[in-house]
């Protein structure tokens, strides 16, 4: 949707800096200038963003495989792929890498006889096997059965993903799935796939957050990470709201 990509302009730290400094040279006032100087230091720093996204994180703890309840297909999220590598070398992976992970340590825990790798494809044609079918790869060579292991279409977002998940549950007749994605992207993914008439179990991986961690000096040193995952956490939020207005 065209306003769902046009959120992050008017709405993210960094939109709203470059609004707030056109602003400052149109009007030729100083205020704009310096607020937009504060939106980037205050979204810079760890002891903003580490609780932002250490809040999400936290909305659903991480879970031992081994203690995971049963059920009928273990879920696993697109997103962990990287710039397409050359033919012949290893994947490249992203960080999300660990959404695979844990969704094979689900497997070999014995938490579901499915495994469901979702076909994301967000690079606009530049990759030439989508995250399912790359995830899909790897569980072969880990050892999981052929027949073990679907995919659904391909996907280009949260909201299609969960709907591609439902067409199989109903086709496949499942009653409850184990849902594997990165732990600050778990609410909103968890909300629409539950939209979907979904049972699920969240399984969270991929923590930024550290639990228990103290604010500390360096907490309130600008870094180009802390803008990233501030702004990673804005759009979690945002995207959460969204969905439950428009759908």
């Amino acid at each position: 949707m065209l306003l769902n990509k046009l959120l992050p302009v008017f709405a993210l730290p960094l939109g709203v800096a470059l609004l707030l400094v056109l602003w400052a040279l149109w009007k030729r006032q100083r205020w704009p200038a310096a607020l937009a100087a504060a939106v980037l230091y205050f979204s810079s720093i760890g002891a903003v963003s580490g609780g932002l996204i250490g809040w999400l994180e936290t909305r659903h703890p991480a879970l031992p495989p081994a203690q995971a309840p049963h059920a009928d297909a273990i879920v696993v999220l697109s997103g962990f792929q990287g710039p397409p590598a050359p033919p012949g070398q290893l994947p490249n992976w992203s960080d999300a890498v660990d959404r695979v992970e844990g969704g094979l340590a689900l497997w070999r825990a014995q938490a579901a006889p499915r495994l469901v790798f979702t076909g994301g494809r967000n690079s606009a044609g530049a990759r030439t096997r989508s995250d399912g079918e790359l995830a899909r790869a790897t569980a072969l060579e880990r050892g999981v059965p052929e027949s073990a292991v679907l995919l659904t279409r391909d996907v280009a977002n949260t909201a299609e993903e969960a709907a591609a998940v439902a067409e199989l549950a109903r086709r496949h007749g499942w009653r409850r799935i184990i849902l594997v994605t990165t732990g600050w992207h778990l609410p909103r993914a968890l909300a629409q796939f539950r939209r979907q008439g979904l049972d699920c179990v969240p399984f969270p991986v991929d923590f930024r957050a550290e639990p228990g961690r103290g604010i500390r000096f360096l907490d309130f040193v600008p870094r180009a990470e802390s803008l990233w995952e501030t702004e990673t956490a804005l759009r979690e939020c945002y995207g959460y709201v969204f969905y439950r207005l428009f759908g």
